[in-house]
């Protein structure tokens, strides 16, 4: 397998900040720390994204913070993402685990959005946060001994921002049916659970990226790393593979690449 290493000139391309026509659409520090406690982002992440971008970093695990327009949701909260005091404007978590949810979120989050059913029905999360909308489309996932399916106990999570559609699949343990697919909808950008087990064999996995067939495609919820060679092996041949270095990456509308592009990041907290 050969692994494309981004260059520096490209590399700048994404990370830089990109200045934005209006500079009141621009998160600024100040404006930051006017709003509160609960609305105070780390000054390395998220104070310089332009009004057209959407920042995505890689925290562990299942886990980004994703940042568009001074508003930062974080997937699959488990309430660690580094040593930094800070609070997102809302966090998903898409199934009751461990390492993907916690059932004592910071009080200080605005909002909280389980992924999973509960007796009154299937997840429903439409948020507008103003320049992000968090929204999920349920599936289902595997009973504790995978001999059976827990209805809607997983959620696909939805963040349209910055003109972008950026999906997180979750915990998915199946191929999305025809409706699922139509609510989904056409995603720029999607997080891919590439375990080869836990949630779906990497066989399984390509095919679902091959339908969806997004711009970027960035591999999660991987372990020894044997799992992400195999998926990366057998995607190189219709995707770009770049190995990226960086726990981060800055998308906008005008740098999605030509050719469908599988990024893959380094995790880091955000300390």
């Amino acid at each position: 397998m050969r692994l494309t290493i981004l260059p520096a000139v490209i590399l700048g391309l994404w990370a830089a900040p990109v200045l934005a026509q209006e500079a009141e659409r621009i998160p600024s520090h100040c404006f930051a720390v006017a709003q509160g406690i609960a609305q105070v982002m780390p000054v390395s992440f998220g104070t310089d994204v332009a009004a057209d971008q959407v920042r995505i970093h890689f925290i562990d695990h299942a886990s980004f913070a994703i940042a568009a327009g001074g508003k930062v949701a974080v997937t699959d909260f488990t309430g660690f993402t580094g040593l930094r005091d800070w609070v997102p404007d809302v966090v998903t978590m898409n199934n009751a685990h461990s390492t993907h949810w916690t059932p004592n979120p910071d009080p200080r989050i605005p909002h909280v959005l389980p992924g999973w059913a509960t007796e009154a029905g299937p997840a429903q999360h439409e948020l507008d946060l103003g320049p992000m909308l968090v929204r999920n489309v349920p599936t289902d996932v595997r009973g504790r001994w995978g001999d059976e399916l827990r209805k809607d106990g997983n959620s696909i999570f939805i963040f349209e921002a910055g003109g972008l559609c950026i999906g997180h699949l979750g915990h998915l343990h199946h191929a999305p049916d025809e409706a699922q697919y139509a609510s989904i909808g056409r995603l720029d950008v999607v997080m891919v659970p590439v375990d080869g087990g836990y949630t779906m064999a990497v066989s399984e996995m390509t095919e679902v990226v091959r339908r969806l067939r997004s711009s970027i495609v960035v591999p999660m919820h991987w372990f020894s790393g044997a799992s992400l060679r195999v998926f990366l092996d057998t995607m190189q041949a219709e995707f770009e593979v770049v190995e990226t270095g960086m726990p981060w990456l800055d998308v906008s509308l005008r740098n999605l690449p030509g050719r469908p592009t599988i990024m893959v990041l380094t995790p880091e907290r955000i300390d």
